[in-house]
């Protein structure tokens, strides 16, 4: 089967922070309808949360293609709590490396008959008084296909033989696959049936999204901003209490799982790190994922949080805009700044000891190395370990030249340029700034520069930068082929073609390594494809091996969360710090989320 990576970011890295509004501006918190007062005076009825999320009109209720390609600007669409409205099949655990069901009650991979058969519980019920049935899935599956999305390079084929059933009819049986199935948010045929009855017909007929209806069916897509979500979990929007500092979830009593949710109600104040940090300290918020500032922490604690640290599986890495600087495009060059940086330094100023510098430099998880990489690949592995001679030496031999202490670029060009980095997000603010610094000490004039989070990453896709701050790995899955996609393809030719640019222009094919010419687009399919892990771990190290030597990004340091939880006040069974359960990425199967669906959260006791 063909791979074509030219899709929409499948795999977006919400291993980060997130999107917020612009200009947004913090105030006190309402008190939640239903009662939210904790402690005295009763049981707590609401759990507060916070999420940085755009209030309509600029934010929209088109739930469509998430978690993985969604439609811009959706109102809490890249957060966790999206999954407590239309809850996917199941949720992974990390540690336990299985999965635990939510609306489907079971799913079975038959490698010889290329097939990924789904059973969905029964008796689920949407909002709108409609069975949720494997006919909502086949609908959620063709918007995939409309936002174009990567589960669509090993889907060829889908059949719903009953109300329950789902099959996905596969080549290759590929081991990513499973992942992208039960981790879809499913939608309701009743409001997007017309949508995937189009792509059906495209699908077919045997066409994609660049003929015939399909550039049409896109922008129809695109344009489509329904009034309300049609949900299926525990919990919907009170539409007439939402505003641009904060919206209530508010109890859905027909939803899967509304008999083991204990809150009536959720709110979520909106802020990004800014607006957010006065919320915890003074302890309106219960739980919150923001990269908070490291000065943070000790308030929170004063304030009764505990500070838990799940891993996030990525972090920031340097990009370097390949197609219009020509020494940049010179693996010399990026090999001296990986050599220059001061990734321990840069970490720790960034988040403190939730920033640690990343080690391997492999383009996944310094936690999953072991697990992936053989002693005898590992022992391979350059660590780059800041070396400030080696940053020299191989700067002058790919050209440069000092004069006095400033460089220049083999062109004979003053070395003179610009690190953008989303300005919202305190940890990566930190982060772009520090490596500004760091490059002007080294002799290298690198001026930072802040932009709102939502235009950054498209500046990048256009090719509009110089250098940047963007995301390396991938907190959706530990399966290192998402990571490989997320540094390869996401901001780089592949994907950024979807935005008219070439993204960092580092190109795929006929890649020069050590180890022969490699294509390593092909690779990266390839290491999520069939059931032999012994194969994929071949595969993945070809890819870990080719990053590491060529260093098409440049990572930093890997992000662990330092997520406030305030246990006791509302809200009680927040994990403790040993639980395996903080194994689980935070913004891809989210321990507080799935501890709601267990009935584990829970009010305090008044």
């Amino acid at each position: 089967m063909s791979m074509n990576w030219s899709r929409r970011d499948l795999l977006k890295a919400v291993g980060l922070t997130s999107v917020a509004g612009a200009g947004m501006v913090a105030c006190a918190p309402a008190e939640p309808e239903g009662g939210g007062g904790g402690g005295e005076g009763g049981a707590a009825t609401a759990f507060h949360g916070a999420w940085p999320y755009l209030a309509p009109p600029e934010g929209h209720f088109n739930f469509a293609a998430q978690p993985y390609a969604g439609v811009p600007t959706v109102i809490l669409g890249d957060g966790p709590y999206r999954d407590l409205l239309l809850p996917p099949s199941a949720l992974w655990l990390w540690a336990d490396k299985k999965w635990e069901y939510l609306i489907a009650e079971s799913h079975e991979l038959d490698a010889d008959a290329g097939t990924l058969t789904l059973k969905v519980k029964p008796d689920l019920t949407w909002s709108d008084g409609s069975a949720l049935t494997s006919q909502d899935y086949l609908t959620s599956f063709y918007l995939q296909f409309i936002q174009r999305a990567t589960s669509w390079d090993f889907i060829t084929g889908l059949e719903a033989p009953d109300d329950s059933t789902v099959v996905v009819s596969f080549e290759n049986p590929p081991a990513v696959l499973e992942r992208y199935v039960l981790k879809s948010n499913i939608l309701s045929t009743a409001q997007y049936g017309e949508f995937a009855d189009r792509a059906k017909a495209i699908v077919d007929a045997g066409g994609t999204m660049d003929e015939g209806d399909g550039a049409t069916l896109g922008t129809d897509f695109q344009a489509f901003k329904p009034e309300n979500v049609v949900v299926s979990g525990p919990y919907d929007f009170d539409y007439d209490t939402i505003t641009n500092t904060q919206l209530t979830l508010v109890r859905n009593k027909t939803g899967y799982g509304a008999d083991k949710v204990t809150f009536d109600n959720l709110v979520m104040y909106n802020g990004e790190t800014t607006e957010v940090t006065s919320l915890v300290q003074s302890a309106d918020v219960d739980y919150a994922t923001h990269g908070f500032a490291p000065a943070s922490e000790k308030p929170f604690e004063s304030a009764g949080y505990t500070i838990l640290r799940p891993p996030v599986y990525s972090g920031p890495a340097l990009y370097l805009n390949q197609d219009k600087f020509p020494e940049f495009a010179d693996v010399r060059t990026r090999k001296a700044f990986a050599y220059m940086i001061d990734r321990a330094t840069n970490g720790q100023i960034s988040l403190a000891e939730s920033g640690k510098a990343v080690v391997n430099m492999v383009g996944f998880s310094d936690n999953f190395v072991d697990e992936w990489l053989t002693d005898d690949v590992k022992g391979k592995i350059d660590t780059y370990e800041q070396d400030l001679d080696k940053a020299t030496s191989l700067l002058e031999e790919a050209g440069w030249t000092k004069d006095g202490d400033a460089w220049k670029t083999p062109e004979g060009k003053v070395a003179e340029y610009e690190i953008q980095f989303p300005q919202t997000f305190a940890d990566w603010s930190a982060s772009g700034k520090n490596l500004a610094e760091q490059f002007v000490a080294f002799g290298i004039s690198v001026t930072a520069r802040g932009l709102d989070d939502k235009q950054a990453p498209i500046d990048i896709d256009k090719g509009d930068f110089e250098m940047a701050m963007q995301a390396w790995g991938s907190s959706t899955h530990p399966h290192p082929h998402f990571s490989f996609v997320q540094d390869l393809f996401v901001h780089n030719i592949p994907i950024a073609k979807n935005q008219g640019g070439k993204g960092y222009g580092f190109p795929l094919q006929d890649v020069k390594t050590s180890a022969g010419t490699v294509d390593l687009e092909k690779i990266v399919a390839e290491s999520g494809e069939g059931l032999d892990i012994e194969e994929q771990k071949k595969n993945v190290s070809v890819a870990a091996l080719a990053f590491n030597e060529l260093l098409p990004i440049i990572p930093i340091f890997e992000r662990y969360g330092n997520n406030p939880a305030l246990e006791g006040v509302r809200v009680q069974g927040f994990p403790a710090e040993d639980d395996p359960i903080l194994e689980n990425a935070p913004y891809a199967d989210n321990f507080v989320v799935l501890k709601m669906f267990r009935g584990e959260i829970t009010p305090v006791e008044g």
